[in-house]
């Protein structure tokens, strides 16, 4: 292209997770090229309102930014723009053109989305289903891999079927679980034991999490669990080393180096990842040749099992007594904040942060030029 190209930067969100949203776009902005981008900020309040900022050619200094609070416009108002933001999105966009004073008054095209939004609405193929019937190239996973990759439920079903080793699990619905309550405890106390982990099936950064000993702590970690997701997944408990792998890439995935976490709470839980910031991520992990090179190999397996595009994280539990390699699940959207984990594994690998953003626009925009060779009508005409 001869221009700079203009990405749209969504981020905020409805989720529980909008907070870590903030942070990972203030990274991510922080460390563009903006000789080679323009962004195109999209706020997403936690009601679900679109604001859209002005073009940015610097990135901005502070949170309060993001949310277009804290900076100004050359008049010294401030950037509040109450007019929907998701106008331009919908009005156009099938023709890759920003609507005129909606941010960019030339009205020249967006070249790629960049969603920034984790958890629900985010990550789980909304906003990707968005940008598909927009017909706008975007930065990631698809819908499919977006939603299998938020449902650990249909995530291990879709790994089993790929013959990818897992630990032990139970899955149900809130009705399910009202309905035969004490079957279903009987059937975990049977299956899995005691302690065990359960979790909301959709949700993300390890929010509603909650370890159960017994018989009541799994009726109140199910109740809370259900408080995020209306689906909730309980898994075995083994003592292990948690590894995990980034991955890059469409068709040909590549997989970085290992790392591992080494836990500041009990289990990596919200405050361990984003609050205290005492969790130990040792990159690379300190594995034999074999297990790296293992682990690596069940990434990309992973990757592909779930029709991964662009970026994910594997993550892995490997079994302290003897060595045993199992996948924990994938993240389609994994932080890009301080503390994270993806973009620190490829740095160790030889990719920068700024050389990996410009490797996941690059990747976003070749796989929509990929799909445009695709007759979605069957060759019918109007």
């Amino acid at each position: 292209m001869g221009h700079k190209v203009r990405v749209g930067l969504v981020y905020g969100g409805r989720s529980g997770e909008h907070e870590v949203s903030l942070q990972t776009a203030l990274a991510v902005l922080k460390s563009f090229d903006y000789d080679k981008y323009e962004i195109i900020p999209f706020y997403i309040t936690k009601k679900g309102q679109w604001k859209s900022g002005p073009l940015l050619q610097a990135p901005p200094a502070t949170v309060a930014e993001l949310q277009f609070g804290g900076a100004k416009n050359a008049s010294g108002d401030g950037l509040q723009m109450q007019a929907n933001a998701l106008l331009p999105v919908l009005q156009g966009m099938s023709e890759r053109v920003l609507a005129e004073g909606e941010g960019a008054a030339d009205g020249r095209a967006i070249d790629v989305m960049f969603p920034l939004l984790h958890g629900t609405f985010g990550e789980d193929g909304t906003i990707q289903g968005l940008f598909e019937m927009a017909g706008l190239p975007y930065v990631g996973a698809g819908v499919l891999a977006s939603a299998v990759g938020m449902d650990k439920a249909a995530m291990k079903t879709m790994f089993a079927q790929a013959g990818l080793p897992q630990v032990n699990y139970r899955f149900f619905t809130r009705f399910q679980w009202n309905r035969a309550r004490d079957t279903k405890i009987a059937d975990i106390e049977e299956s899995l034991g005691y302690p065990c982990f359960v979790k909301p099936a959709n949700l993300g950064s390890s929010v509603g999490i909650s370890k159960a000993r017994n018989r009541d702590e799994l009726a109140a970690a199910v109740e809370q669990a259900f408080r995020y997701d209306r689906k909730v997944i309980v898994e075995e408990f083994i003592d292990a080393r948690e590894i995990e792998v980034s991955v890059l890439g469409n068709d040909e995935p590549r997989a970085s180096v290992p790392g591992e976490i080494v836990s500041s709470n009990e289990f990596y839980d919200y405050k361990a990842k984003y609050t205290d910031g005492k969790s130990v991520m040792v990159i690379p992990a300190d594995l034999p040749p074999e297990t790296a090179q293992a682990v690596r190999e069940m990434a990309i397996r992973a990757f592909l099992a779930i029709d991964g595009s662009g970026l994910c994280r594997a993550d892995f539990f490997l079994r302290r007594s003897d060595g045993a390699l199992f996948i924990n699940e994938v993240n389609t959207l994994p932080g890009f904040t301080p503390f994270s984990m993806y973009p620190l594994l490829w740095q160790e690998t030889g990719l920068s942060y700024r050389e990996l953003l410009d490797e996941l626009i690059r990747l976003g925009i070749e796989r929509f030029e990929e799909k445009q060779s695709i007759d979605y009508g069957g060759g019918a005409t109007e």
